[in-house]
């Protein structure tokens, strides 16, 4: 396989950092195409912590080139710091990082409109990051959106840009009753950035393409999880874009048809971040437990994860809107200590069963999750390097997994680090 997307299969923070740095080892270029800083990968490589908003997870890999989409929405001011951050620890990615001229710009104002519109929704409020990821896609939609293309001429870019801050203060102001920016201070600072910035915007659609043509190993990675598509998510409670493997083609600038496997990541049990339905959630002690032996706190955020089990009649509807190869299960060692772990296997709505997500807008926050039970386990996995090595527990609970979901377990993280994972079939060596 030459090319394979990785994509979340639950509402985020699966761990897809971990299992993309991993499979950049034998990939040429590293491709993210869609989302922008509200998503971020966290990973650990020789003990140190690496946590990555805007490049793509491939950078720890130094001949990999890095290539941010068309369908991604950038704060120009964060991905700078995010560059700068990986020249202060010895990576340079002058020359393996590429922007793409339709990427759109994430601004001030954007980030303005999302928080002010969160206080005023108060209890109903989403649970967005308050990154302006939403309010950017909205321009982008309403062709108001500014592009990296548009930064080329300086001119024109600063007449579009004073007009969307006018418009903006304007709707902070009277309908938000929010502070507005700073319009004067916001368009000298992007002056200076724009200079620095200019470097590394390129055709990326027509390099992916060419890429493509020519046989290159590419690695699609995506951020945030299927629940959380636009369209195919928890609406409303969902991100602004779509997560889900087609949109590899539109973001990512690879071709229709082009794309060779998906693989999916999964927890080895379920996180959500925000509000919305979640019928599997585990209240109370053991909850908290999990939260903290599996560190889950958003990498972008840090605001503390929802915790549930394992979820199949989920996994099920991510495997079949993906078209999903396999799954690569990561945090499993989480779990160790838990006796009796429980499994999801559908739904209960009223006197309805599914075997996967209910349809409708409000179903799944009606559902009753069915549960089967399996045995836990106590010894630490860590150390496994092969599915023999598992506890003999560990290894039933994803052999079951695997047989509840109907496609293979590719991989298994045992640990946070990077070796610490069980690699039963690399796309890109089978």
């Amino acid at each position: 396989m030459n090319t394979v997307a990785v994509v979340g299969t639950q509402w985020g923070d699966e761990g897809k950092g971990k299992i993309v740095d991993l499979l950049a080892g034998d990939a040429e270029i590293v491709v993210r195409f869609q989302g922008g800083n509200n998503a971020a990968h966290t990973l650990v490589i020789n003990g140190e912590k690496f946590i990555l908003r805007l490049v793509p997870s491939g950078a720890l890999n130094r001949s990999t080139i890095c290539v941010i989409g068309g369908g991604m929405v950038v704060n120009p001011f964060a991905l700078y710091e995010e560059i700068q951050n990986f020249k202060k620890r010895g990576i340079d990615l002058d020359r393996r990082l590429l922007v793409s001229f339709d990427a759109h710009l994430v601004m001030p104002y954007h980030i303005a409109i999302d928080r002010a519109r969160e206080k005023q929704l108060g209890k109903r409020a989403i649970g967005t990051t308050g990154f302006g990821i939403g309010p950017t896609y909205e321009d982008k939609m309403s062709r108001q959106g500014l592009r990296f293309d548009d930064l080329i001429d300086w001119a024109s870019f600063k007449d579009k840009l004073e007009r969307n801050i006018k418009e903006k203060n304007l709707y902070l102001k009277a309908v938000l009753k929010a502070k507005p920016i700073d319009g004067k201070e916001l368009i000298a600072e992007l002056q200076k950035l724009r200079r620095l910035l200019l470097p590394y915007i390129t055709d990326t659609s027509a390099y992916v393409a060419k890429a493509t043509r020519d046989g290159k190993k590419i690695l699609f990675e995506g951020a945030h999880g299927t629940m959380l598509d636009i369209d195919y998510g928890t609406y409303p409670f969902v991100t602004s874009s779509n997560c889900i493997a087609s949109a590899v083609y539109a973001g990512g600038g690879v071709p229709p048809g082009r794309l060779d496997a998906a693989l999916g990541i999964s927890k080895a049990y379920t996180t959500r971040v925000g509000a919305g339905p979640f019928p599997t959630e585990i209240h109370g002690a053991l909850g908290d437990a999990l939260r903290e032996e599996g560190a889950e706190f958003g990498s972008a955020t840090g605001r503390p994860r929802r915790i549930g089990w394992f979820d199949a009649a989920l996994a099920r509807y991510a495997i079949r809107v993906n078209g999903l190869w396999g799954l690569a299960l990561t945090k499993l060692d989480v779990l160790t200590g838990i006796n009796p772990l429980k499994i999801c296997t559908g739904y209960k709505i009223g006197k309805d069963s599914y075997d996967t997500m209910p349809p409708g807008r409000n179903a799944l926050a009606k559902a009753k999750p069915v549960y089967e039970q399996i045995e836990g386990w106590d010894e630490k996995p860590d150390a496994a390097r092969t599915m023999d090595e598992l506890p003999a527990n560990a290894r039933r609970y994803v052999e079951r997994l695997a047989e509840l979901c109907g496609v293979p377990i590719a991989m298994v993280g045992v640990g946070a680090s990077r070796d610490a994972t069980i690699v039963v079939t690399n796309p890109f060596q089978s």
